[in-house]
């Protein structure tokens, strides 16, 4: 049992797959994997991925529909990707931003930073969701230029209380050396919370978490690197699997 907190397996949503042929095969490559669960998370990205609460719960309703039809056991939630902006306390406030599920009493947003740096105002914003409730889940951050060059422009974020969610293939250099470098100082560190395949398709980003597990259990041990694919995702999102 592996759960996959953040993907892009919902056709036409986003840069991820573009028909519903080629989400059934990420999917059936998810099972293959071990992956068991999903969140699917498409952008929410203003001015270029415009999705809502609403056209993804739809969207994800349809996919389950097709997966149950093609007999594939993988159990499908919805969220979002999130990017930063002041747009999007626009969307915490109407609703129009789909959450992870909840940790600690918290609900849980994926939240993602542009990936050339860290904005200015980043841990303003930050507060100001954990002061709605909110706790950030910061995507990625071993692939931000930013964080790569500083890794301690991540302290703000941390000693507030947000949590990182790093990549399954940046843990396996498939984004590079710089990516695979930070993701193991984190991992080391023991400050990542949870590892995703931020799966986009079926060649260069796969559904996979293995590989990346294997790795984390070298640095980390297994038993504590299986909580970054299965105990902590699952206490976040088992209320959308209920």
């Amino acid at each position: 049992m592996l759960i996959d907190l953040h993907c892009h397996l919902l056709p036409g949503l986003d840069d991820g797959p573009e028909d519903l042929q080629t989400s059934l095969k990420m999917a059936r490559l998810a099972v293959s994997n071990g992956i068991t669960h999903i969140i699917c998370t498409p952008h929410i990205h203003p001015g270029r991925y415009e999705n809502s609460t609403a056209i993804i719960r739809q969207a994800c309703i349809a996919l389950a529909s097709e997966l149950a039809r093609n007999r594939i056991k993988l159990r499908l939630g919805f969220a979002a990707e999130v990017r930063f902006g002041s747009e999007l306390m626009l969307g915490v406030k109407d609703g129009s931003i789909p959450f992870l599920g909840e940790w600690k009493g918290r609900k849980t947003m994926l939240l993602e930073l542009p990936h050339g740096d860290v904005p200015f105002g980043a841990a303003r914003m930050t507060q100001w969701l954990l002061k709605q409730g909110i706790t950030p889940v910061i995507a990625h951050p071993e692939r931000n230029k930013g964080i790569m060059q500083q890794p301690t422009r991540l302290r703000p974020f941390l000693q507030q209380g947000c949590l990182l969610q790093i990549t399954a293939a940046s843990v396996a250099g498939q984004f590079g050396e710089p990516a695979r470098r930070l993701a193991h100082h984190l991992l080391r560190e023991r400050v990542v919370s949870v590892m995703a395949s931020d799966a986009h398709n079926l060649k260069h980003r796969p559904p996979h978490l293995k590989h990346g597990l294997e790795i984390a259990s070298q640095i980390l041990g297994e038993r504590d690197a299986k909580h970054l694919v299965l105990d902590t995702p699952w206490l976040i999102s088992q209320g959308q699997f209920v």
